[in-house]
């Protein structure tokens, strides 16, 4: 099977949606498939429109030997023209993967609905759909009012060697000596909570609670110089440590010195990182908003909260080492969900059927 796929940028950038379409394109190459990226430049949102008056993406996508035609929907707002080209000049099927629609993030009100417009257009414009979970496929056929052929592939958690034992998670829940760890792996970007954390962290001092920052800090900078001002107002910089990113084996050192995962966002299509925590063990602390339920039960393998509910996270923190039996249950109970969870090869081999299906590729 020939197959393309439009990304904005390096398919090795560092988010979950990139760490997905990594995993199929890794998946699809050891199953003798060929891949062609087709990269478009990053830029502003704004800025991405203009990307609509150019027939540079069409013409290479023509000029390639493709079976089908794999979009991921962040590049939406520059493929609404495109599509419509490449519909009118070949029948090569397009299938969107939709990790999560722009429109429903935290903006101002006008901008979620112009970019709602813009993308129920796109979504409209392609033929299939790859969503990573029911509540991204709910919100898509919503959006749009259409409902083409999809798969649903859930996003793995296994990316780390979380070979945890039961001895090895008694004897961290348990320990009496230093503080709790909160791990947050995720970007440093308003969406994922960082600031509501640092919020309801600066209750405590650094014998109670210390804090790992894992994940990109230069994707909105603004952002992050926000963050290391709060951190200095609260005076926690002895309990906050801003790693930025970092290899897979520091990552594995952390997550496994950790008692919770902590990133309260306004909205995820999914959280991976939940599931990363999990598999170390790690109690999630989450959000009622967007996809993170289908991970998280609450008070059982973690806790949901309202959204900048940092009245409620502080409540958790304050009551977690008064409690280590139930850290312990909820420990072994997020262990045991991110076992029962599907790995990459089987999520990616739902997505590689439903494509040989779909184009009647061998």
């Amino acid at each position: 099977m020939n197959v393309g796929l439009v990304i904005y940028g390096d398919l090795n950038t560092v988010s979950g949606g990139y760490l997905y379409d990594r995993q199929l394109v890794e998946h699809l190459r050891r199953c003798g498939d060929t891949v062609e990226i087709f990269s478009q430049q990053p830029r502003g949102y704004c800025a991405s429109l203009l990307d609509n008056f150019s027939s540079d993406l069409v013409d290479a996508v023509l000029d390639t030997d493709l079976d089908v035609l794999l979009q991921d929907e962040l590049n939406h707002a520059s493929l609404i023209t495109a599509n419509r080209t490449l519909k009118q000049k070949t029948e090569l099927p397009i299938v969107s993967i939709v990790h999560h629609l722009r429109c429903s993030e935290d903006h101002p009100r006008w901008q979620n609905a112009a970019s709602r417009v813009l993308e129920r257009r796109y979504l409209r414009s392609v033929d299939a759909f790859i969503f990573n979970g029911e509540t991204t496929r709910s919100v898509v056929e919503d959006v749009a009012g259409v409902s083409e052929p999809s798969v649903i592939a859930v996003p793995a958690g296994n990316r780390f060697d979380g070979d945890i034992s039961d001895d090895e998670l008694q004897q961290r829940v348990t320990r009496t000596e230093g503080p709790r760890h909160i791990v947050f792996l995720g970007s440093v970007i308003r969406r994922k909570g960082l600031h509501d954390v640092l919020a309801a962290l600066s209750s405590f001092n650094a014998e109670q609670w210390v804090l790992s920052v894992i994940g990109r800090m230069d994707v909105d900078e603004s952002y992050t110089g926000e963050i290391k001002q709060q951190i200095r107002n609260a005076r926690l910089e002895d309990q906050v440590t801003l790693y930025g990113p970092l290899p897979d084996r520091e990552i594995i050192r952390l997550l496994r010195s950790g008692d919770v995962l902590a990133m309260p966002s306004a909205y995820e299509g999914y959280g991976i990182a939940y599931l990363e925590g999990m598999a170390f063990g790690l109690p999630a602390i989450a959000t009622t908003s967007g996809a993170a339920h289908e991970i998280i039960t609450h008070e059982q393998n973690g806790w949901l909260i309202a959204p900048g509910d940092v009245g409620a996270l502080r409540k958790i923190l304050r009551t977690i080492p008064d409690d280590t039996d139930s850290l312990l249950t909820m420990s072994h109970a997020a262990r045991q969900r991110f076992l029962a969870h599907p790995g990459w090869h089987e999520s990616m081999g739902r997505i590689r059927t439903f494509l040989t299906e779909l184009t009647g590729a061998a």
